[in-house]
């Protein structure tokens, strides 16, 4: 059956079923429509594991009309030493993937949270901050000028150790809190922090019909 029209969609690693994927597509759609979309919003497709969201990704593009936009969204986890933004080199060294690069791919399809999604959170302490409420440790987030040089497992200790003790909520937890947060943190305050955030902004606007000026 043929499709009625053009689809946009942006196949992310995390959510599930039920609870958790409706957060997760909204976490994500929030995210993207706060960075500033034109008409042609995107549609996210929470896959769960991150082999999932690319098999997904995959069979997408491998039935995808002239028209239609297909991106993949993953934690690099790890450091990404890649060349020129070269992250299919990434995913197909990267132990644990291996991934190659679908035919009909291109290097502006596949982007990265590095390491990982909270890690565009630390760009943006003052949200965490009225997020999480008294007892939150701001001090103990890490001060890397360059966030996305912060290893995955520091990221996520510091988020834990800044929570622990609140008043009202549970230390950090990735299903509870993660795409709660990411609706309030500011798009603009995670791309001028996260290179590889700010190329997927980028490359959201553009897709959505917005004119986007040369990336720094």
């Amino acid at each position: 059956m043929s499709k009625s029209h053009a689809e946009f969609r942006i196949f992310v690693e995390g959510g599930t079923k039920g609870i958790l994927g409706d957060r997760c597509r909204r976490g994500f759609a929030r995210f993207f429509e706060k960075s500033g979309l034109g008409q042609r919003k995107p549609k996210i497709v929470a896959c769960g594991p991150r082999q999932a969201a690319y098999d997904d990704f995959c069979y997408a593009l491998s039935k995808a009309g002239d028209n239609d936009v297909y991106l993949l969204l993953v934690d690099s986890e790890g450091p990404v030493t890649v060349e020129k933004d070269d992250v299919w080199k990434h995913v197909k060294e990267r132990q644990g993937d291996g991934w190659d690069k679908p035919a009909t791919a291109h290097a502006d399809m596949l982007h990265l949270m590095v390491e990982c999604m909270e890690s565009w959170f630390l760009a943006d302490p003052e949200a965490l901050d009225k997020y999480f409420g008294q007892g939150f440790k701001m001090g103990m987030l890490p001060k890397k000028p360059d966030i996305e040089s912060a290893p995955k497992q520091e990221v996520c200790n510091a988020l834990k150790k800044a929570t622990n003790g609140l008043k009202t909520k549970r230390p950090y937890g990735k299903g509870e809190h993660s795409f709660d947060i990411l609706e309030k943190v500011d798009p603009v305050k995670v791309g001028a922090s996260c290179h590889y955030a700010q190329r997927v902004i980028d490359e959201v606007k553009k897709q959505s019909n917005i004119e986007v000026k040369t990336a720094r």
